[in-house]
């Protein structure tokens, strides 16, 4: 069964909502934590979210690989960048990860062609 990653993202933000309601020091502290850590600093933001998008395959983390392919995709990933990093992913996770990539590579798609499709047409 293929997986929209669209519909995996915002399923899953619902679910958090509901864990936000319930735990909140603990969601708060997350966010914070993930705030710090994709701040830009000797790496930029979009770096950041290359290793972050590795690890997510690396983890077999399916809504990980959603979140940070839509953030690469706001940050101006390219697919080339995409592919080097899956790369290192596949190089230090074997054939799970290369499964992975697939995945990753399909999400990175889906979320590109919904931001093109929600781009204001040029003139």
């Amino acid at each position: 069964m293929d997986i929209s990653y669209t519909d995996l993202t915002r399923g899953i933000s619902a679910e958090l909502g509901q864990l936000r309601s319930e735990i909140p020091d603990t969601l708060q502290a997350f966010h914070a934590l993930g705030k710090a850590a994709s701040a830009a600093g000797a790496l930029d933001k979009k770096t950041k979210e290359l290793i972050a998008v590795a690890l997510s395959v690396a983890a077999r983390c399916d809504p990980c690989v959603g979140f940070h392919t839509q953030a690469l995709v706001k940050l101006g990933a390219t697919r080339a960048e995409l592919a080097e990093a899956l790369a290192m992913a596949v190089y230090m996770g074997g054939g799970p990860s290369l499964m992975y990539a697939a995945k990753t590579s399909a999400a990175f798609d889906e979320f590109s062609a919904a931001a093109a499709a929600a781009a204001p047409a040029s003139a």
